[in-house]
């Protein structure tokens, strides 16, 4: 509302208003404010038909502004509702600036610059500026998940400080008692039903370095990877496993149950969403009860590394337990870690409040060396939040080079991109790591099975061609604003160096539900990627690398 003081609005804002306009009266108030003087207010109109003309074109272009701060002056304070406003000020006067800048360049017909590690090229940014987005505006937008009036409270995670479980238990045996813990002595609906792309073998025939893994009792997804000695083969577990204090308190999952949100629920259905497959390595997001996972996880063997966000929206929820971060788990009995390293990722040279874990990780077995990179990129729709995130992209790619070198590498996450975005092809048309998509892969090698194909010669067809391999959907959920259906989280992986052999499919659409995810019946509103790989000998190596000469096809 207006102070008491200011007049009404003026005479000219009230005739040039949209008639669509909603909440009407704050939003013509707002405006008048921002437009008029105090003549125009008292009463003096402008004159002239071009006068009225540009009036109209300012209020059109600026009005959204107004309609937006109205529509939450309802429920949020004045503090955020001028941070918000003074954020789209900046957002608006930086698209004019890029699409200023981008006209010079095309008149000039100049290239955008590119980046390089150890001679090795980092793809140019179609987005990239001359002058880089002003500063406050990059500070709101990297942190705008938590960018509040509100006060940090720096709880820490001590919520599961009283779990204690049997020791010596099994997977099988630990799986159904986290089973019955979650039920309580009641019945509760099974965990959803999801089968490998690819047929799993039983226990007498081991030839594609596969066994049969019997605990029915808990799920049908019941192979896992052979031990054996010598044995390269590895499983890797992908999955954001939703926040406990941003999934019952903040994301508005309008169509959950409340009982299906509370932790005491959901934290039986995660260990036995990770377990049920035994891999060997567990890369997650989201992760506000690391301490929780850490000892479930330990009992069966699993170390972890934990990195939490600089800035957790978490932290400004009352009933939180920590920030939420990515962690990483591995299997110690088969794999040794030898490094790892953490990351904030940069924005223009602006830490953003998400982060990156990459380990080096040794095979006991055979002696050797991979690395494996998670993270979760930014977060909401829009033209400049893809850009941040093809950002965050380039910067991770540094990371991760420097990290990991030439060794083999698995890099997965939840990076809140469709295939249409451009960090997807910015991550598989990059020189310096020359990776493809394992679902989009795997898609390919039994097409190719069918109908015998020349590979695809052209980097931008196969970019092309993996968005369109991937799968329909990695996530399922239904928000206040309606609901999403969408691919936005990947496992890439070097194909010069590991062979991708299996995919955990996703379940369907009738098997998850009309109220679709988090429920009952899976305690996230992502699904798990799960994939098997074999890191190639050196002969292996060879072979494939020529057959792939151009990154993430599979001969």
């Amino acid at each position: 509302m207006l102070p008491k003081e200011l007049p009404p609005p003026c005479l000219n804002c009230l005739q040039q208003a949209p008639a669509h306009l909603s909440a009407a009266s704050l939003t013509i108030n707002e405006m008048c404010q921002r437009l008029c003087n105090d003549e125009c207010r008292m009463g003096l109109t402008l004159t002239g038909q071009d006068a009225a003309q540009l009036r109209r074109k300012d209020f059109l272009k600026q009005f959204e502004i107004a309609e937006a701060l109205a529509k939450t002056s309802a429920m949020t304070s004045t503090t955020q509702m001028k941070q918000r406003l003074a954020a789209r000020k900046l957002e608006m006067k930086m698209e004019e600036t890029q699409s200023a800048a981008a006209a010079a360049a095309a008149a000039a017909g100049s290239t955008t610059p590119s980046d390089e590690i150890d001679g090795d090229t980092l793809p140019p940014s179609n987005d990239y500026e001359a002058a880089p987005p002003p500063r406050d505006l990059l500070l709101y937008l990297v942190r705008m998940g938590s960018f509040n009036s509100a006060p940090k409270i720096n709880n820490v995670d001590s919520q599961d400080d009283g779990l204690e479980l049997p020791k010596g238990l099994s997977t099988s045996a630990l799986l159904e008692h986290v089973q019955q813990l979650r039920g309580g002595g009641i019945d509760q609906p099974s965990l959803l039903t999801r089968s490998f792309l690819k047929p799993t073998l039983n226990s007498e025939d081991v030839t594609d370095g596969l066994r049969s893994l019997n605990i029915n009792a808990v799920s049908r997804v019941c192979s896992a990877p052979v031990e054996r000695l010598g044995s390269n083969n590895i499983r890797l577990l992908q999955w954001n496993i939703l926040s406990q204090t941003l999934g019952q308190h903040n994301d508005g999952f309008v169509r959950c149950p409340e009982e299906a949100l509370t932790w005491q629920h959901r934290k039986y259905l995660i260990v036995q969403e990770i377990l049920q497959t035994q891999p060997d390595v567990v890369c997650l997001q989201e992760v506000d009860h690391f301490k929780f996972l850490q000892t479930v996880l330990g009992a069966q063997n699993y170390a972890g590394i934990f990195f939490p966000k600089p800035d957790s929206p978490c932290l400004y929820i009352e009933q939180n337990n920590g920030p939420d971060g990515c962690a990483i788990f591995y299997k110690r009995d088969k794999l040794q870690l030898l490094g790892y390293e953490t990351r904030i990722l940069e924005v223009w040279r602006v830490q953003s409040n998400q982060v990156a874990i990459a380990a080096r990780l040794q095979l006991k077995a055979s002696g050797k060396e991979f690395c494996v990179c998670t993270t979760h990129l930014k977060a909401r729709h829009g033209a400049l939040l893809a850009k941040l995130r093809n950002e965050q992209g380039r910067d991770l790619i540094r990371f991760v080079k420097q990290f990991a070198g030439n060794s083999a590498l698995l890099l997965c996450g939840d990076f809140n991109a469709e295939p249409v975005e451009p960090i997807y092809a910015t991550i598989l048309s990059c020189d310096l790591l020359k990776l493809g998509s394992a679902y989009a892969d795997i898609k390919l090698e039994k097409q190719q099975q069918k109908v015998q194909s020349e590979p695809c010669e052209d980097l931008n067809e196969l970019v092309a061609q993996s968005k369109e391999r991937e799968p329909a959907y990695t996530t399922w959920k239904i928000r206040e604003e309606g609901e999403e259906c969408h691919t936005i989280d990947y496992v890439f992986y070097t194909p010069d160096q590991l062979k991708i052999k299996n995919c955990l499919e996703f379940p369907a659409g009738e098997q998850i539900g009309k109220n679709r995810t988090p429920s009952f019946q899976y305690p996230s509103d992502h699904f798990s990627l799960v994939c098997d790989f074999e890191l190639l000998d050196e002969s292996q190596t060879e072979v494939e690398g020529n057959s792939n000469s151009n990154h993430g096809n599979i001969q």
